[in-house]
């Protein structure tokens, strides 16, 4: 049995598979966010902890005797949150998590200096790990100041479950301190952002046998043997392991609370400008490219919660599938925009209301504004080199068939629904602490999913004139904003 755990920014999921990669169970546990000011988000690592606990411990009670034929055990986390040890492995101050904005300053000033793109491959983004540090150094030097060790959340989590300070590279890759061609920390973009190496974990790559569980927890879940800790993912890459997306020309889409278009590649690709991110792959000499638009599903329940409605209310108001798009624009930017306009200050709008734009209309146009977002995230791999030929879409925001086929007319690509099944990053994690402990070719192991429905591009050239209308309403907007 592999035991995949996936610390998400909304909770904990535990995710027990056998070695056919059949799914015996699964188990989570929710955790809130901390969100003190605007542009901050938050999370206490202890409640990281406690949802894992409560997770694992309602796996062990439903399947006793497969959970207690775990043989290892391995990870996908929500990505670039900054969480800080000092010298006894004490906690100094809650997480800065993925999707804070506070250290946009810092982060302009670390992105200005070119060594950071030479050698990260990447902007470096105000939701980065490397200016939450500098934000720290400027906001709370006292804490700085004892800063032993920066964990990522799921390595905090590792941190618990071994005593050990390990990353691996997917993760890392988001930190703006790793070059990421060479799979290594970067001494320069550490010391220029104040760090140093042995304030890092050490790095080992997604399908390595990294350690072992503690003796104590060994005891508590009734082991007879520590299971081997593999090095996991962070939680794209891991969701990639889990779809089998793992070679040249393999892509994703997942439509969750932000919404990304994963693509893996054989090299190293990286066009920093155009705002996606090239990082390193689970998998040994792998890497992947990467758009995040920053609301997807997290754009229709806001608009949800205005309209007093549940979201799965509001889109089964609308046709089985769209006869063209809506008079109304809608931009995404809740809480800023990564690719590809890397603005922490960008703002959502509706564009375009009328008598006419009834709650239907709307709930279309939040679904379009996000299809157009994640447009602007395909044109930015197209710059890299980088083309596609279908993708696989995931995430909660794929129950929806409006929405799917919206998707397939925007980006003028067949969109593929896998049959039901956890194909997520909690599976990817297990298939990952599989991978820890066999010789088997991982080509083998990490298969596509079958396929429940294909969209194919529809009202091709509607959606091209609504496409054009949309990307040139951020600049005009940014005029009256700055």
């Amino acid at each position: 049995m592999y035991l995949g755990l996936d610390l998400g920014t909304s909770g904990v999921k535990a995710l027990l598979m056998d070695s056919a990669q059949q799914i015996v169970g699964s188990e989570s546990a929710s955790i809130s966010v901390s969100r003190p000011y605007p542009g901050w988000s938050e999370q206490n690592p202890q409640d990281w902890i406690e949802a894992c606990e409560t997770a694992i411990e309602k796996l062990r009670i439903h399947y006793p005797r497969e959970f207690s034929a775990t043989k290892a055990i391995s990870f996908s986390g929500q990505m670039h949150g900054a969480t800080l040890i000092d010298k006894a492995g004490k906690v100094l101050r809650p997480s800065i998590l993925w999707n804070d904005t506070r250290s946009y300053a810092e982060a302009a000033a670390l992105d200005a200096n070119p060594v950071f793109r030479q050698r990260s491959g990447n902007i470096v983004f105000p939701g980065f790990t490397a200016p939450k540090l500098c934000w720290v150094a400027n906001q709370e030097p006292d804490v700085f100041a004892q800063v032993a060790k920066v964990l990522l959340p799921k390595d905090y989590l590792r941190y618990w479950l071994t005593g050990d300070f390990i990353s691996e590279m997917s993760d890392a890759s988001g930190t703006s301190w790793l070059d990421v061609e060479k799979r290594q920390w970067s001494e320069e973009l550490l010391n220029e952002s104040g760090m140093r190496v042995e304030q890092m974990p050490d790095l080992v790559e997604g399908t390595t046998a990294a350690s072992e569980l503690r003796r104590d927890l060994t005891q508590r879940w009734g082991f007879t043997k520590p299971p081997i800790v593999g090095g996991g993912a962070g939680d794209n890459a891991a969701s990639a392991i889990g779809m089998g997306v793992v070679g040249e020309g393999q892509a994703f889409l997942s439509l969750g609370t932000s919404g990304v278009l994963f693509a893996a590649t054989n090299g190293y690709k990286p066009k920093a400008e155009s705002a996606v991110h090239a990082f390193c792959h689970a998998l040994p000499n792998t890497w992947h490219q990467m758009g995040v638009t920053l609301s997807a599903t997290d754009a229709l329940n806001w608009y949800a919660g205005i309209a007093g409605k549940q979201a799965s209310i509001l889109t089964q108001a609308l046709p089985q599938r769209p006869s063209g798009p809506s008079r109304v624009r809608f931009l995404p930017y809740l809480s800023g925009e990564r690719t590809p306009h890397n603005d922490a200050r960008a703002r959502g709008a509706f564009i375009g209301l009328e008598h006419q734009s009834d709650q239907p209309a709307l709930t279309q146009a939040v679904l379009e504004g996000v299809s157009f977002a994640i447009r602007d995230n395909l044109e930015a791999l197209k710059s890299t080199g980088t083309e596609l030929g279908s993708l696989l879409a995931v995430g909660g925001g794929t129950r929806s068939e409006f929405w799917l086929q919206t998707l397939s007319n925007v980006l003028n690509l067949p969109i593929y629904r896998p049959k039901d099944g956890d194909f997520g990053a909690a599976f990817g994690a297990a298939r990952l602490a599989q991978l820890s402990i066999t010789s088997e070719d991982p080509s083998k192991l990490l298969t596509t999913p079958e396929i429940d429905k294909v969209f194919e591009p529809q009202h091709i050239s509607e959606y091209e004139s609504a496409y054009d209308h949309y990307r040139r309403a951020y600049p005009a907007l940014k005029l009256l904003s700055d």
